[in-house]
């Protein structure tokens, strides 16, 4: 049985490359059906946080649908795959899986190219700097060989794309929490500018009592050791606290069954001791800081227990590491509260970031406003050109109208109709007929 699982996990890896990044909430339910190890690859398994996400699992379900490459996944090492062996047998699978991921390409093209002409025009609109790079590398998971066909190139750059990203994913969900701790701190200092002496003085010594509350709270045990996993087991599992078993522990929190403790699995051990710190019902706890302290748990724990680097921790992973000095760790695990985010030299990088930020938008809001004032200018310009078209077109209506009415053919020069002689209509074509004793 424990072979098997190990052959689904290796054969699992492109699937592994999405799962267990989102983080789980605290009121997680362990009682919820888990999904099992064969759907893990559908459209509704976790999402990566990938702009291609979707794509990256449509192409992965329909290239399982081929059993001789679904053959080679599980027999294909983690390394082969990393390093695009796999991505060969691509030119074995079936007709119409291969038109199938062709058609999916395309849609992904189309969707990209509408994607990058809309955050072009975003950043142009609010006068940003337009960084055509970063737009560019919204394509790497894509080959441009063959911009409408899926090929070997394709599947190479799509697994290798979401290995680095996903690699990176962490790293940028800490700057993204840098820059937003760092936007918290420059718009207080701007709030308290805004204050007078009195104002200030109460700000201030409410901002030090809310950070002082937060700080209380009971020890929070270092994440992974064997006193943090026995409040799980006592706690949450409701077991004897002197009869943990580790091996026990791993099997109840594998949700799934498969062997392996993902990162989603990891981090829902970690919810009782982030219940020390946060509460989203106080005003001094940041729910954004709870997250952060999630991942940064989660990767303490990646870094001593996960050997083999796959982001997922094996059974023999788990209890070798129960094995380690660092599993009877007794310290208190230090939070955010004592590992600043962000130093002063960043801070102040960041506001004079913010500062060329505005001035750019300024600028181009100025120029704008010109342009609208030009534009008004030239509008003006046509209204008047405008109302002497209307004056010109009335006064040739008027003129019209004035030579159609009786007496116009006379005042244009033209012969006037001949009266008729005693009341007798004029003879055929208008001709006046000599009356005797009228001749010169």
């Amino acid at each position: 049985m424990a072979k098997g699982r190990a052959a689904a996990h290796c054969g699992l890896f492109l699937m592994s490359l999405w799962l267990c990044i989102q983080s789980v909430p605290i009121g997680l339910d362990k009682t919820k059906e888990e999904p099992k190890v064969e759907e893990l690859g559908s459209p509704q398994s976790a999402e990566t946080g990938l702009h291609y996400d979707r794509y990256l699992r449509e192409v992965i379900e329909y290239l399982e649908k081929d059993s001789h490459f679904k053959e080679k996944l599980k027999n294909t090492s983690m390394d082969d795959i990393k390093k695009g062996r796999l991505s060969k047998e691509l030119d074995f699978v079936h007709h119409n899986l291969r038109t199938k991921l062709d058609e999916l390409k395309r849609e992904e093209m189309g969707r990209l190219r509408m994607l990058i002409k809309a955050k072009h025009d975003i950043q142009e609109g609010n006068g940003r700097r337009v960084d055509h790079q970063a737009l560019l590398r919204q394509f790497e998971h894509l080959s441009h060989l063959n911009p409408s066909t899926f090929e070997v190139e394709d599947l190479n750059s799509l697994i290798q794309s979401a290995t680095k990203d996903l690699e990176n994913f962490d790293k940028d969900r800490h700057e993204e929490f840098k820059n937003y701790e760092m936007m918290k701190a420059h718009e207080r200092k701007e709030r308290l500018n805004t204050m007078n002496e009195e104002q200030r003085l109460t700000e201030e010594q409410h901002y030090e009592e809310m950070r002082k509350k937060h700080a209380e709270h009971p020890k929070v045990n270092h994440p992974g050791s064997e006193d943090q996993l026995k409040e799980v087991w006592q706690d949450t599992d409701g077991m004897d606290p002197d009869q943990f078993d580790p091996k026990t522990f791993f099997r109840m929190h594998d949700g799934n069954g498969d062997g392996f403790l993902d990162e989603n699995e990891l981090e829902a051990l970690f919810t009782k001791e982030l219940e020390k710190v946060y509460n989203p019902e106080n005003e001094e706890d940041d729910m954004f800081e709870m997250e952060e302290e999630r991942l940064r748990m989660r990767q303490h724990v990646m870094s001593e227990v996960d050997t083999n680097t796959d982001r997922l921790v094996s059974l023999s992973e788990f209890m070798a590491a129960t094995q380690n000095q660092e599993f009877l760790e007794k310290d208190e695990w230090e939070t955010l509260d004592h590992k600043p985010a962000y130093t002063e030299e960043e801070l102040r990088e960041y506001e004079s970031h913010l500062v060329n930020e505005e001035n750019d938008i300024n600028k181009k809001s100025e120029e704008l406003l010109r342009q609208r004032e030009e534009l008004e200018r030239k509008q003006e310009e046509l209204n008047v050109q405008k109302i002497g078209l209307q004056q010109a077109v009335e006064e040739m209506e008027k003129i019209k109208s004035a030579a159609q009415e009786p007496g116009a053919a006379v005042a244009a020069g033209e012969p006037a109709p001949v009266a008729p002689v005693h009341g007798q209509p004029l003879p055929t074509g208008h001709q006046q007929q000599d009356v005797p004793g009228r001749h010169s």
